[in-house]
């Protein structure tokens, strides 16, 4: 509801001034004749620093500025589903439809639907005292997917009555005895973390079915990571596969500052991913905040905040949410551009000196929670970094690094050997490996970390071996050495390497990542002994079992083939003369 106005007063680009306003930090301000959406970032005097989410070209000083009187809102509640929304949580296919091809300056569409009827059930009754994220009852908003009606976070009271039946989300569904009528749709402050009791710790890794992340670098649940990775590394497929394959509930997208027709693929190509839980489409559990790079700079910071809210209100119905955002580098060169229009004093390359704050304010927002109904929810934070020229020195990954507790590091060199996914052994890590061991001890195997340990001292071996190779080549090499080579080989080619295109090799669990690292190790072990037996290396190396080892990964009904595999083993090493 407009309840004031002001007159612009100075404009560059998407920065405006504005007099006479009575607004507070980050209310939602409406900007010259056509009502641009914009938001308040800042106050000196009698002037307002407003940030607009839309082109301001012919926007001239004089031009009314609008108040609201309340800050920039996600509007929470059934159907945002399958949604694709722009920066600000206008409804991609609602904006075509209202203004064609190219969308109108001071376009505004409902985040949801607010005609569209719901089947509500209510769980609720009469004379229940309610309290802040108490459910009230429910809407089955998708296959799988049991939409909660909670209560608002800072409301509670007896209920007088609820209602059953088909309603849309500003129908009251429920009235408390103090007289507060409550509809199903929520709105919450985009800036402002949507509360629970408590923050659990990191105990339970997100299975991802990706060896190289699962196996080395594994990500808990409510964890953070980066993926950063120069042009054309894998970012995007990584995040699609971790969308496919990640054992969460919900998963939400933002693409932030990508380029257009990137963007557009994966808007085609998005809608068609099968979700492998129901062989239904991924998108009936996806949400897509689409803001790509020829869009107003002011919107990518919207969209990053707009994301983590609609992860926050699934994560307190006790979902677990996974939310992706690619890429982080835009928003901060969005921030950067906005920085500059406003005359701060420049950090390092230009970035604002609050880049750093900015980015642990949006990390912090993840996390595995007691939700205030005492339900468990988690939203686990994966954000794509890329750095100008695979630079990994500069302030926009060097930030995410002291934030995030995991490091998937994309290495151009293994994308031209054709290597996927192609995160790097030696630079990647995880900050959560000790805090999961327990779980992987006694759900996976006893071994698991030992077996990790194991394979990734024999790749460190193979890093300074290969400085060597390349000088005086490996024949050069003692025998022993020859053989850590090759058994290094072995793990980074049948283990690491893994296809997200091969319908039985792009996910892997947990139990037939420890089986294969398993046999392989077994080969390193049967190897060695060999060779302390006088055994020539060449023999060792033509074994058929060793090779025959690379199928059984693509293998869906593994476990009788890698039986015999690890049995003819046994067999070839037993008659090695």
């Amino acid at each position: 509801m407009e309840v004031g106005a002001g007159k612009v007063y100075r404009i560059a680009g998407p920065v405006v001034q504005a007099t006479g306003l009575k607004s507070h930090m980050y209310d939602l301000v409406l900007v010259g004749e056509e009502g641009l959406m914009s938001e308040v970032i800042g106050i000196a005097g009698d002037k307002h620093v407003i940030q607009v989410y839309e082109d301001t070209a012919g926007v001239k000083p004089g031009e009314p500025v609008k108040e609201t009187g309340a800050p920039l809102v996600a509007q929470l509640g059934p159907g945002i589903l399958t949604s694709i929304y722009d920066g600000i949580q206008r409804p991609l296919p609602q904006l075509v439809e209202a203004s064609g091809n190219f969308i109108s300056r001071g376009l505004f569409v409902d985040g949801i639907d607010h005609k569209k009827k719901w089947e509500f059930t209510p769980v609720a009754k009469k004379g229940d005292k309610v309290e802040p994220g108490q459910t009230i009852g429910t809407v089955q908003e998708q296959l799988l997917i049991k939409h909660k009606i909670m209560m608002p976070p800072d409301k509670r009271g007896t209920i007088k009555e609820v209602h059953s039946g088909n309603f849309n989300v500003e129908d009251t569904i429920c009235v408390l005895e103090d007289g507060t009528e409550l509809p199903m749709i929520q709105y919450w402050p985009v800036r402002r973390a949507r509360p629970s009791r408590s923050k659990e710790a990191p105990t339970i890794p997100l299975r991802t079915g990706q060896r190289v992340i699962d196996g080395f670098f594994s990500l808990a649940k409510g964890g953070t990571a980066a993926i950063p990775g120069g042009f054309g590394t894998g970012k995007t497929v990584m995040q699609q596969t971790l969308s496919k394959w990640s054992d969460v509930d919900i998963v939400v997208y933002v693409g932030c500052g990508e380029r257009g027709n990137e963007m557009a693929d994966l808007l085609h190509e998005f809608p068609e991913l099968v979700d492998p839980r129901t062989d239904r489409p991924l998108m009936e559990r996806s949400i897509v905040y689409a803001n790509t790079s020829n869009m107003p700079v002011a919107a990518r910071e919207a969209s990053i905040y707009t994301g983590i809210t609609t992860a926050e209100y699934y994560r307190d119905m006790g979902y677990d949410v996974m939310m992706t955002a690619d890429s982080t580098s835009r928003w901060a060169e969005a921030m950067r551009e906005l920085s500059s229009r406003l005359e701060e004093m420049p950090g390092e390359e230009g970035y604002p000196a609050y880049l750093g704050a900015r980015l642990a304010d949006f990390y912090e927002r993840s996390g595995r929670v007691t939700t205030l109904e005492g339900t468990e929810g988690s939203i686990s934070i994966v954000g794509a970094v890329s750095p100008p020229g695979g630079d990994f020195t500069e302030p926009v990954t060097q930030n995410t690094l002291r934030i995030t507790k995991v490091f998937w590091a994309l290495d151009s060199k293994l994308t031209q050997r054709r290597h996927f996914p192609s995160i790097n052994w030696l630079d990647s890590y995880s900050l959560y490996d000790l805090a999961l061991e327990p779980w992987f001890v006694e759900n996976v195997s006893p071994d698991w970390n030992k077996n990790k340990r194991r394979a990734m001292e024999i790749l460190q071996e193979n890093a300074e071996l290969e400085e060597i190779v390349m000088l005086v080549g490996s024949d050069a090499l003692p025998e022993d050495q020859q053989l850590t080579l090759e058994v290094a080989r072995m793990i980074i080619n049948f283990w690491l390497a893994q296809s997200a295109f091969h319908p039985v090799d792009t996910f892997c669990p947990y139990k037939k990542q420890f089986d294969l690292l398993k046999a392989i190790l077994q080969f390193r072990d049967h190897a060695f002994e060999a060779l302390a037996r006088g055994v020539p290396t060449d023999v060792i190396l033509g074994t058929p079992s060793k090779d025959a080892l690379a199928k059984v990964r693509l293998l869906e009904d593994y476990e009788p083939e890698l039986a015999k595999v690890q049995a003819q083993m046994e067999s070839e090493f037993k008659t090695m003369a």
